[in-house]
């Protein structure tokens, strides 16, 4: 943790952008391990579980050193509990996608094959949700060096739109997904009906948190 204690005396964000970074390694696990299910490969679903676990936890602790590390020194530009809640709100995403793994190692479970394309429609959808917010999260040092306004601040704000949008469009996929599942899903048996009803729920939830994400930031560009 020692290089993230240096980056502390150069950007509030810094310690954030790399949080997000471990963040978004575990998202990058994701298309990789529906892949696998998909391919029947249930060792492999159980490694890349195992895999987003871990890295997980690593996000955990070092989410744990940011709070805990946190200095006045900090907050010429922002509010500690402005920093605080970014902070939260990767950690929700990282949490989510270890929940999206524990829920397809439950039991060995398969989806028909007439739901696989609406469901990868859903799952990259969602993937270029987080990816946007993450740029966000990467033009913060900009920021500062405008004193949160100019161009740049513009620019955050038009990919915050962007976010909002992708939001909206896996709203729409989700929702069609639902509606196939329901009229085409009554011959799987209720306990995989509704595990998939809870994995569908939880990848949509990934571009939620990632447009909460976007507006948090767009709120301090309001403000200043």
């Amino acid at each position: 943790m020692l290089s993230l204690f240096k980056l502390f005396g150069k950007s509030p964000f810094a310690p954030l952008q790399i949080h997000m970074e471990k963040v978004a390694y575990c998202v990058s696990k994701l298309e990789y391990i529906f892949q696998a299910l998909f391919e029947g490969d249930q060792g492999k679903v159980l490694t890349l579980a195992e895999e987003i676990s871990v890295s997980e936890n690593e996000a955990d602790q070092t989410k744990s050193y940011i709070r805990n590390h946190l200095t006045k020194g900090l907050f010429f530009l922002m509010e500690r509990s402005d920093l605080l809640a970014i902070l939260s709100l990767q950690d929700s995403i990282a949490n989510k996608v270890e929940t999206i793994a524990a829920l397809l190692t439950m039991r060995p479970i398969v989806l028909p094959v007439n739901f696989h394309k609406g469901f990868f429609l859903l799952l990259h959808k969602n993937l270029a949700t987080f990816k946007e917010a993450f740029q966000i999260m990467q033009e913060l040092d900009e920021l500062i060096e405008t004193s949160f306004g100019g161009n740049e601040a513009e620019k955050v704000k038009t990919m915050t739109e962007k976010v909002a949008l992708l939001e909206h469009e896996s709203s729409i996929l989700e929702k069609a997904l639902l509606r196939q599942f329901f009229t085409e899903g009554e011959s799987l048996p209720s306990p995989l009906f509704y595990l998939w009803l809870k994995i569908f729920e939880s990848v949509g939830d990934l571009s939620n948190l990632s447009e909460n994400l976007a507006d948090r930031i767009r709120m301090l560009l309001e403000v200043k």
